[in-house]
């Protein structure tokens, strides 16, 4: 039988108990990769398996993938879908400038195997240079985060092309503060201004300017640069690990673009 001086006492810690803080659930890491795949250039079935085995080494959350193609006329199906059916799990959006269902689309995709809440996409100007963008808006450990993928003008003399592109990028990001991973091909080092508008949004690379010497396979006929770039907002991030991947040789190399990766632990 439980005397009444133990009922007072229990009832006396009841409070302090409630008070008391409760453990922090474990913060979960976001990893995510950029890779410009190259689309069906090369070799491409050798090429496929070692894009497909680097993938799956670096074991992603979100993966935003450029210069995907599908092409009826070379029963070529979307590579994209293809890499995600290898890797299993991950759900694909896929955005081109071709409408559905023409024989020939090229553009960018997004792999995730995060819960998918929202998407959208957009024709990023000027329209003949034929670029996209697209976000996908996860559930990652709880909390929402937006990843987004693009690829930017190509040519050596289109900044001001890019810097209207980041522009118009920016300018159709969401503003409810949900944190924010941009990632993809800019065709731009850091220093170059027309990426100057990614830090003034508050979002810092992941890797620092000249971590790595080159994003690009000087061995396909590239001068050193580095233009494949993940951003994330470090207000809600911080980097727990970047580096360049699919730089390993095994016959040929994966694309002629390495990746970069990087995990992102939320603050």
């Amino acid at each position: 039988m439980i005397d009444r001086r133990t009922l007072l006492a229990a009832a006396a810690a009841a409070p302090l108990a409630a008070c008391a803080p409760r453990a922090m659930a474990p913060r979960q890491p976001l990893r995510v990769v950029t890779f410009n795949i190259w689309h069906d250039a090369g070799n491409w079935p050798l090429r496929l398996k070692l894009i497909v085995d680097v993938l799956r080494a670096a074991d992603a959350d979100v993966i935003g993938l450029q210069e995907v193609l599908q092409d009826s006329k070379k029963n070529l199906p979307n590579q994209a879908e293809t890499i995600a059916a290898a890797l299993g799990g991950y759900r694909v959006e896929f955005m081109s400038t071709s409408p559905v269902g023409a024989a020939n689309r090229y553009g960018n995709a997004i792999l995730s195997r995060l819960p998918v809440v929202e998407t959208d996409t957009i024709k990023l100007d000027p329209a003949n240079d034929y670029r996209t963008a697209l976000r996908v808006r996860v559930r990652s450990g709880g909390r929402l985060v937006d990843v987004v993928n693009t690829h930017l003008a190509h040519q050596p003399e289109a900044g001001p092309v890019r810097a209207q592109q980041i522009n118009g990028l920016l300018g159709w990001l969401p503003t409810d503060d949900v944190p924010l991973v941009l990632m993809g091909d800019f065709n731009a080092p850091l220093d170059e201004a027309a990426l100057a508008p990614i830090a003034i949004r508050g979002l810092e690379p992941v890797l620092a300017p000249g971590a790595v010497d080159t994003t690009l396979v000087v061995a396909r006929g590239h001068k050193s640069r580095v233009i494949d770039h993940i951003f994330a907002d470090p207000r809600a991030f911080e980097i727990s690990d970047a580096r360049r991947i699919a730089d390993a040789v095994a016959g040929e190399f994966p694309s002629d673009h390495y990746g970069v990766a990087a995990t992102l632990t939320p603050r």
